[in-house]
């Protein structure tokens, strides 16, 4: 069975699912890949906006899968993936349309980076939310938490980031991290939330998106990312971190 699905709407949108439900939807390396295809296909002539989401409602997107990535130990072998996956958000951001994170369900660590990449982010009423990696003595290693100090303003970014709590979506949509709220049918929503967008010519959303794009690598966003991607690594070989590692896979036992 495939980890995710990528759906083509008739309104002129992509639909990507991360389809892990029994996995809280975590990202293994099959929904990287997955997310590049997306992304690639986002690129097509016909598609207005890209919209990710996670299967069922119980979770959108639990992060990393550490039932995978347990088996990387060094700094070179954690560089290796959370650099990949860094490219890989950094290109999401950087997708010249509109992007949404659809969560309906709960999102932590890594997901919440995933989350942070798009451009609005709609949560299901109820569902909580956070940047948790704190808890496993690493800090945000995809890009996470450099692009929420784009978005958000310091003091709110700094408190999500350090504190690496789960915080209520009705909490998170006061400090401007969640654009709007739904109850259900999430799908319906999503499309009225980008109506009159669809609607534009698609050259029109792209220059508008390409003001964000200049506006970032102006700010030299990447570097920073890359940064961030090699001080996680640094942390990640820590015996802080595999301690956390080890108890969360006797756990799952």
């Amino acid at each position: 069975m495939s980890a995710y699905t990528i759906e083509k709407r008739e309104k002129g949108y992509l639909l990507f699912t991360i389809t892990r439900s029994e996995k809280r939807n975590a990202i293994n390396y099959e929904v990287m890949k997955g997310l590049e295809e997306a992304i690639n296909r986002a690129s097509e002539s016909d598609i207005r906006a890209l919209i990710i989401t996670g299967e069922e409602d119980h979770a959108f997107c639990s992060g990393g899968d550490l039932s995978v990535f347990h088996l990387l130990h060094t700094r070179e072998e954690a560089y290796s993936m959370l650099s990949w996956m860094a490219a890989i958000l950094y290109s999401l951001l950087t997708l010249p349309i509109p992007t949404v994170a659809l969560i309906n369900g709960t999102v932590i660590g890594g997901g919440c980076e995933l989350a942070v990449s798009c451009d609005f982010r709609l949560a299901r009423k109820g569902i909580k939310a956070g940047f948790v990696q704190g808890k496993q003595a690493i800090t945000t290693g995809w890009g996470g938490g450099s692009i929420l100090a784009e978005k958000l303003p310091t003091a709110i970014a700094m408190k999500l980031l350090m504190e690496a709590e789960l915080h209520p979506a009705e909490e998170l949509k006061e400090a401007g991290f969640i654009d709007g709220l739904f109850e259900k049918e999430a799908i319906q929503v999503c499309e009225a939330y980008l109506e009159k967008m669809l609607e534009k010519d698609l050259s029109v959303l792209q220059s508008y998106k390409r003001l964000w794009i200049r506006k970032w690598e102006e700010n030299k966003l990447r570097e920073r990312i890359e940064e961030e991607v090699k001080n996680c690594a640094l942390l990640w070989e820590s015996d802080a971190h595999h301690d956390y590692v080890k108890s969360f896979m006797k756990k799952r036992l």
